[in-house]
């Protein structure tokens, strides 16, 4: 197997180490900040993780033969993880109540109350609002993470289908499908009316359940094997969704997600998915950054 090593600074002292701990062949080196360690020994993964802790670098063990290309469908979350906000608590924050909802937030994240209960707490505190607050979210606060443009851009490239399945609002998730070429997206829908928020959400809830469930369906329709989706989150309400791909990642995530993923990106972008699973379609292997 490979032991793919990045982070934001990958010593020479630090690679060596994982090297020697791993009983790695070659070292070379993917981008910048990416490094490939050949022939590497899975055993070690302890020891491997223990000094990648230390050294606040990501680690993964892949197949040597293992490429972007080999999977048909990546499924994502998008906030926290394919953008950088919450969004429920960037709109909160025009009701000035970003605190009391931001904490409902993160620990239904941790998995620690309700999700859908969660949602309608939060939700409820939106009544009243313009409806125009969205569009100011959207337009001033939104931005992709770090690597998100290349990871999508590269599974186009690839032929693999890409699915944005979100607890949040159809208000962003339509407008981030039409910006990154999504080929399906789905999310809840928030009432409005007379341009006010109503403090609801009307049809199917996109809840863990829902979430896994649209994995589920599209992976079906397009007749592909439980190997060949990978499946990207950061909340406890993904990992439904995460259980149903046959590869995982937990990006920037919290700890019961990254407890129970197979891989786990805490200091790369998103395009760190392709240090481990190589593009090969050609694509310019030069690192993006972040952007609207």
């Amino acid at each position: 197997m490979n032991l793919v090593i990045q982070g934001e600074d990958v010593s020479t002292p630090d690679l060596k180490e994982l090297h020697r701990l791993s009983g790695g062949a070659a070292i070379e080196r993917i981008s910048g900040d990416a490094f490939r360690i050949t022939r590497a020994d899975p055993a070690t993964r302890s020891q491997v993780a223990e000094h990648a802790t230390r050294a606040k670098l990501d680690f993964g063990f892949v197949a040597e033969d293992r490429a972007l290309g080999d999977f048909g469908l990546l499924a994502m979350d998008m906030d926290s993880t394919l953008i950088s906000i919450e969004c429920i608590d960037e709109i909160a924050d025009f009701a000035g109540r970003k605190a009391e909802v931001a904490a409902v937030t993160a620990s239904a994240m941790r998995g620690e109350i309700d999700w859908p209960e969660s949602l309608r707490r939060r939700v409820k505190c939106l009544a009243g609002l313009d409806s125009g607050s969205l569009a100011r979210v959207y337009d001033d606060r939104l931005r992709l993470n770090r690597g998100a443009e290349r990871l999508l851009a590269a599974a186009k490239h690839n032929g693999v289908k890409t699915l944005l399945v979100s607890g949040g609002f159809t208000y962003f998730t339509e407008r981030v499908r039409d910006k990154l070429g999504f080929d399906y997206a789905y999310s809840n829908h928030l009432d409005i009316e007379d341009a006010k928020l109503l403090g609801t959400v009307s049809g199917p809830l996109v809840d863990a359940a829902g979430k896994a469930a649209h994995v589920v369906r599209i992976r079906k329709e397009l007749g592909l094997a439980r190997e060949r989706v990978m499946a990207i989150g950061d909340g406890a309400n993904d990992l439904p969704m995460m259980s149903e791909a046959g590869t995982s990642i937990a990006y920037h995530a919290k700890p019961v997600v990254k407890a129970k993923a197979d891989y786990a990106l805490d200091y790369a972008g998103l395009d760190g998915v392709l240090a481990l699973f190589p593009d090969s379609s050609g694509l310019s292997s030069a690192r993006s950054g972040s952007g609207k």
